[in-house]
């Protein structure tokens, strides 16, 4: 069921002009195997730069982040606007981090036909981003993300650039493909309902430096109802949090 992430004391400083900007933490989090995990937190709290680090695209100024065991020690990753080579097409997009695995042409391309279906794409395999829309494009991203089937999923922000019936969409379709998936997810968002939505957990960061200011396992069970009052009710309990404790950037 994915691996587990254990962040200790990990802070992040940026050099700017003549003085170090204290983007993040110090933060510390475990997060067990197999769980949905949301960072939710305002524009500007670091939530990217937690995920970057994890991701190993950035290396903490302090502290430390380790990973338990997992079956390959593999991450995937989905950026927020998707981050698709233009020149290849939807298929060799998805198949690209199987190829770079040295996964023969053949079977990288049957493997990225099969994950572009569960994502609802059969028949756009050999369409090139511009001929995509936003929401097919984030479709190809998710499926390149997920491809390798990995121990763990970052995902930055996937549907911030959708309208509202879009993101609902693929936020639906996120639940699905992560119940099937084994990996442990890491899902950052500003968005409260879409945290409410998809999470096992939620973590709300604080502005600048960004630290963790409230840590809730979701008491949700089963499919989410956008209207039901147990839904209203932990939306407007995070609404509040963010009024009481995130301070604007």
């Amino acid at each position: 069921m994915g691996a587990g992430i254990f962040i200790k004391g990990v802070e992040k400083f940026f050099q700017e002009k003549d003085a170090d900007l204290h983007a993040l933490g110090p933060v510390s989090l475990a997060v067990q195997p197999g769980e949905f995990l949301c960072l939710l937190g305002p524009t500007g709290c670091g939530k990217t730069t937690l995920l970057r680090i994890l991701a190993g695209l950035e290396t903490p100024s302090s502290g430390s982040v380790r990973f338990s065991a997992g079956s390959r020690g593999r991450i995937g990753y989905v950026f927020q606007e998707g981050a698709l080579f233009p020149w290849l097409t939807a298929r060799d997009n998805v198949a690209f981090p199987l190829r770079a695995e040295g996964v023969a042409r053949g079977e990288a391309r049957t493997r990225a036909e099969a994950v572009l279906a569960d994502v609802g794409l059969t028949g756009f395999e050999g369409s090139y981003p511009h001929q995509l829309s936003g929401g097919m494009r984030q479709r190809v991203a998710l499926a390149r993300g997920i491809v390798s089937n990995p121990d763990i999923l970052l995902l930055d922000e996937p549907f911030s650039s959708l309208d509202t019936r879009m993101s609902h969409l693929l936020q639906s379709k996120m639940r699905e493909l992560a119940a099937g998936l084994s990996a442990t997810v890491v899902f950052v968002t500003h968005s409260i309902e879409e945290a409410v939505f998809l999470g096992h957990r939620i973590c709300v960061m604080g502005a600048r430096p960004g630290r963790i200011v409230r840590d809730e396992t979701v008491p949700l069970k089963g499919e989410r109802n956008r209207l039901s009052a147990e839904f209203t009710e932990l939306l407007l309990s995070f609404r509040r949090t963010f009024e009481e404790q995130v301070a604007p950037v």
